[in-house]
């Protein structure tokens, strides 16, 4: 877009276009315009790294700016935000020619404020006086803590401070019942982020409006370990997104191969997964090269996996019944008799496959391959089923300071256990699912807002969950235990040693490439607190390094000290609006006056009657009392939530 086009654009519109980038929308017309004209030509011409730093400094200088009062931007949450949708929807069609592509009724922006809504909503973050509850609010939190996970991590967490609690949802005993012998799309082999429709044959991301940078896998229920068998893939629809407002170079992408059944969702990545990527490349192991023909909407992808009797496999695509080549071949030292699952990965698109036996492929494949979902069920290997009870499912909430060792515990735990399926919920884990296009900055605020929206949804699907996240703040962590009520929940806090942390942290800075700045991180400490055992919100608490004695001791320090090296906060005076005003300051009482037109206000006390010459008028400081009150805003000098 062209310069002049963009300062012709209402400030609305700009706000949108600019959330839809995952870029901050608040500020002034003349901010808006230069933010979204940075962005256009940055996806335009490209920038060289150091005007791109120089961007992010003015957008992180403006941010962490307080307003004149003193006070720094906090979200507002209401009801219907925090809520938002409490219940997965499980009517939505999927038609013949796409799967959804309208916008969803529920987004966010359509309701009065979100728990993921846009930067143009948050309008404070401070934190109050210590509660009941044990949470320190004993300073303003800025928020300043880097430009990296951390501040997006706790930008969210913030958001959970004023939200009422959710409402109990009820337990349910039985999954949705479906055949087990029948192929499918897989619902619990997928990324929350997928959405599969209720016969199994559609696919599409779940949240391709607001995420567009996002990357969704999924894995057909079945696989297969010997014989000649194959698949048809038909790329259904590229979702309607507007490449020139995205900033990306590619805004749709699609990929389809095969995985082992341990293999990481995000096809072509992981050393067991072999994809053929719509660019034209063949990819496995992050490893690209040129393969084939590029996709694009209404193509049919035909993959075809042969088995030879000693256990090794090649496996090659055609694409519209034209032979594209054998892009792999595997040998049986490779699989050591392990089963391929059919995989598929994709962005802003639908896709669609044949499901039903009984009907006719799309294109004849080479003679000899029969389609799996045509397999018997004896020639075919089931994946793993989801579980049918909550009861059955665990969630495991971690809790710590940044750089504190939250990530390498719940990794660790997701390896001695790995019969459990635990899928972890974390920033990080959805950085990985943008795999292309996108700057730094985009990429983090989409993540953190949409984590806050898969947990939601992780909630009401069973399944065992570890959140990795700070859950530093005790409205978080309620909101989120009170979320998953039904499952078995467990919090883990790591909590190191002063000196442990430090050399953690130093790691965790020098690894990320993400600078953590002293005064952030003493305003974390102020608001930090520590989980205690509560039988209505977790059945378990474990402290893993210092014990909880301890580690609340240390805590102590922490925030005795962050308060004396802190600033301290201005202090803001209410102006209160006398309601009663003695006579004869005010006016004089209404019964004891009667109006009797120009001539102004008589007294008719003790039944005297005296006429006025002249029209009263109230005195001057009580008339100047009502500039000081908004009906709408509360009292211009308050400093509040209005």
């Amino acid at each position: 877009m062209k310069l002049t086009d963009i300062k012709k654009l209402k400030v609305a519109e700009l706000r949108f276009r600019l959330a839809n980038l995952g870029l901050d929308s608040k500020g002034l017309k003349a901010e808006l315009v230069d933010r979204l004209w940075s962005v256009s030509q940055a996806g335009q011409s490209g920038k060289t790294n150091e005007e791109e730093a120089t961007l992010q400094n003015d957008i992180s200088l403006k941010l962490s700016l307080p307003t004149a009062t003193g006070h720094v931007p906090s979200p507002v949450l209401t009801e219907a935000g925090v809520t938002g949708r409490s219940k997965l929807d499980r009517s939505r069609e999927f038609t013949d020619t796409a799967t959804q592509t309208e916008r969803d009724p529920d987004h966010p922006g359509n309701e009065r404020v979100s728990l993921g809504e846009a930067d143009s909503q948050v309008e404070r973050a401070e934190l109050g006086d210590e509660d009941h509850n044990g949470e320190d609010r004993g300073a303003h939190l800025s928020l300043d803590i880097g430009r990296g996970r951390a501040f997006y991590e706790f930008k969210e967490e913030i958001r959970y401070k004023r939200a009422k609690s959710p409402q109990s949802q009820p337990e349910r005993e039985e999954a949705e019942e479906h055949d087990e012998n029948k192929v499918r799309l897989d619902p619990y082999g997928c990324h929350l982020h997928f959405e599969v429709s209720p016969d199994g044959s559609c696919g599409q991301p779940r949240f391709w409006d607001r995420y567009p940078l996002l990357w969704s896998g999924c894995k057909l229920t079945h696989g297969m370990q010997q014989g000649r068998v194959s698949f048809e893939v038909r790329l259904e629809k590229k979702l309607t997104l507007q490449p020139e407002d995205l900033g990306v170079g590619e805004p749709y992408g699609l990929r389809v191969g095969w995985s082992l059944a341990d293999a990481s969702l995000l096809l072509g990545e992981d050393e067991f997964s072999f994809a053929y990527d719509g660019r034209g490349k063949k990819v496995s192991g992050g490893n690209e090269e040129v393969f084939g023909e590029p996709f694009s909407e209404g193509d049919i992808i035909g993959c075809y996996a042969s088995f030879s009797t000693d256990g090794a496999v090649e496996l090659s695509f055609h694409k519209n019944s034209h032979f594209m080549g054998v892009a792999f071949f595997l040998g049986a030292s490779m699989l050591r008799g392990r089963a391929l699952f059919p995989h598929i990965l994709c962005k802003s698109c639908s896709v669609r496959l044949i499901m039903d036996p009984e009907s006719p492929t799309w294109y004849p494949g080479p003679p000899g391959f029969t389609p799996l979902a045509a397999l018997p069920v004896n020639q075919m290997v089931r994946s793993i089923s989801a579980p049918t009870l909550r009861s059955q499912c665990e969630v495991v909430m971690m809790v710590g300071v940044p750089g504190s060792g939250k990530s390498f515990w719940a990794r660790s735990l997701m390896k001695q256990h790995s019969d459990k399926q635990y899928r972890l919920l974390g920033t990080e884990e959805l950085l990985t699912c943008m795999i292309s296009g996108g700057q730094r900055e985009s990429r983090l605020q989409q993540a953190s807002r949409c984590l806050t929206d898969l947990i939601k949804i992780a909630a009401e699907i069973p399944g065992n969950y570890i959140l990795d996240q700070c859950n530093v703040l005790f409205s978080a962590r309620r909101y989120k235990l009170k979320l998953f009520a039904g499952l078995r929940r467990r919090v883990v806090v790591i909590f190191p040693s002063a000196d442990e942390w430090k050399r953690r942290l130093s790691q965790h800075q020098i690894n990320d490439d993400e600078h953590i700045p002293e005064t952030a991180l003493l305003k974390l400490q102020v608001s930090c607190s520590l989980p205690e055992p509560q039988a209505d919100l977790l059945e378990e608490l474990q402290y893993v390094e210092l014990p909880q004695e301890e580690a609340q001791i240390l805590l102590k320090e922490y925030k005795d000290n962050a308060r004396r090296l802190l600033p301290p906060v201005p202090k803001q005076k209410k102006l209160r609006l006398c309601k009663k005003r003695p006579h004869p300051h005010g006016p004089p009482p209404l019964h004891k006056m009667q109006w009797t037109g120009l001539q102004g206000w008589s007294n008719t006390r003790l039944g005297t009657q005296t006429w006025n010459q002249q029209p009263r008028y109230w005195p001057l400081s009580y008339q100047d009392q009502s500039s000081y009150y908004n009906r709408n805003y509360g009292y211009s000098g308050y400093e509040g939530y209005w």
